[in-house]
């Protein structure tokens, strides 16, 4: 894994009809993308053009462009708990949340919705979801390790400074600032790290 690893899409197969919940996950996915890359400022059009689709069909499926915004932030949310989750409680149940966290980055998309939904927490709706994601981050941590508070702290931090430096897309700027370099690398080089123990 790589803090430079981008999202790899399926190319796009032949013209079927889909059923109503395939297309609504298609359009998930790619309100993922288009609000990973442009955050809340992002259009339902945008939306509907990522997704081939029209922009009524997308606002008869999901209302407003919030409640686009708030499912796919949902279903974002619901993925990294879910994948810190998988993770028995055990000796090494720190290690292996770090690394199940760590395979979060083949979706870059996802950790970046995630950080332009914690931004948009100030919305009661989204910041009830951010705010429970953070918080199950750090129950689970604690609870599948039998760690400390602090470690549990340590943990969650770390997650939000990967997700800060994809944010700010920081391996395509490097050599601009040498203490980004520093951080980066010390960043990477534990991911590296995790890979080769």
């Amino acid at each position: 894994m790589s803090l430079d690893q981008s999202t790899e899409r399926p190319a796009k197969k032949p013209t079927q009809r889909m059923s109503g919940v395939q297309r609504r996950e298609e359009i998930l996915l790619a309100a993922r993308a288009v609000f990973a890359e442009r955050g809340y400022a992002a259009s339902t059009d945008e939306v509907a053009r990522a997704a081939g689709v029209s922009q009524p069909y997308v606002v008869r499926m999901f209302g407003t462009k919030r409640e686009l915004f708030l499912e796919a932030y949902k279903v974002a949310s619901a993925q990294i708990v879910a994948a810190l989750a998988a993770v028995p409680a055990g000796p090494d149940a720190a290690r292996r949340m770090g690394d199940a966290y760590i395979g979060l980055l083949e979706d870059r998309d996802l950790l970046r919705l995630v950080m332009h939904g914690f931004t948009a927490g100030a919305d009661e709706q989204v910041g009830r979801v951010a705010r429970h994601t953070l918080g199950e981050a750090f129950r689970l941590f604690l609870e599948r390790s039998g760690a400390d508070d602090q470690a549990a702290r340590t943990f969650v931090a770390q997650g939000m400074l990967i997700n800060v430096l994809l944010a700010v897309d920081a391996l395509a700027h490097r050599g601009e600032d040498a203490g980004l370099d520093a951080l980066v690398k010390c960043v990477q080089d534990d991911i590296d790290g995790r890979a080769s123990a």
